[in-house]
């Protein structure tokens, strides 16, 4: 597996978790909570040091999920901070395909990679695929110019989402990665502090 060397930084980084188990659990859980209810919107209330380059939300995840055995992924062009603060908070190693990654992260103002340039995962271990981690500009579950929705396990009805900063064909993209299932890859999209999760069963209209 190819890794990307990091420049030794002149500055410690950020702080990561003041108390990393309880902080790790309680950002695990409003992941989990996110996924069991796609579309929903969840806070996650915790406090972490933030690096150039990220958002509070998704540093916290990052620190809660990423360790030594989760290949990750970053844009070529996101900050060193970023790869010195995994490296030295997680340990995660550093992929230069998002196929290699487990966790395909995309700060705000990078170019995302299209969800068939990641792991779908095998039929014998379909948990074992990407998981897209994308900040966004916008989240809310008001209807609107960018809203789609949202159908499927975990869902009474119907959900309505509307969210500015995706990929300009990403719910195409989404729709046929649905049709993937059991295979598939989830996805995370974070704003600030607030988090919505797409498990691979959900389907997307409009």
């Amino acid at each position: 597996m190819l890794t990307i060397p990091t420049p030794v930084p002149s500055a410690p980084p950020a702080a990561g978790f003041a108390d990393a188990v309880m902080q790790s659990q309680q950002t695990f859980r409003a992941a989990l909570q996110a996924l069991a209810h796609p579309g929903s919107i969840h806070d996650i209330a915790v406090e972490c040091g933030v690096p150039p380059g990220l958002s509070l939300g998704m540093t916290a995840m990052l620190l809660a999920l990423a360790d030594v055995d989760t290949p990750v992924w970053l844009p070529a062009d996101a900050d060193d901070a970023v790869r010195h603060y995994l490296r030295f908070h997680c340990g995660c190693p550093l992929v230069n395909e998002p196929m290699q990654a487990r966790f395909v992260v995309v700060p705000a103002g990078h170019m995302a990679p299209g969800l068939t340039q990641c792991d779908p995962g095998d039929p014998a271990y379909p948990d074992m695929s990407t998981t897209l981690l994308l900040e966004v500009e916008s989240l809310s579950q008001d209807p609107g110019t960018a809203s789609v929705v949202l159908s499927g396990p975990g869902i009474a009805t119907r959900q309505t989402l509307s969210v500015t900063g995706l990929p300009a064909d990403f719910w195409t993209q989404w729709r046929a990665n649905h049709q993937l299932f059991p295979l598939g890859v989830d996805a995370f999209l974070i704003q600030g502090s607030q988090l919505c999760g797409l498990p691979r069963t959900v389907m997307a209209e409009g």
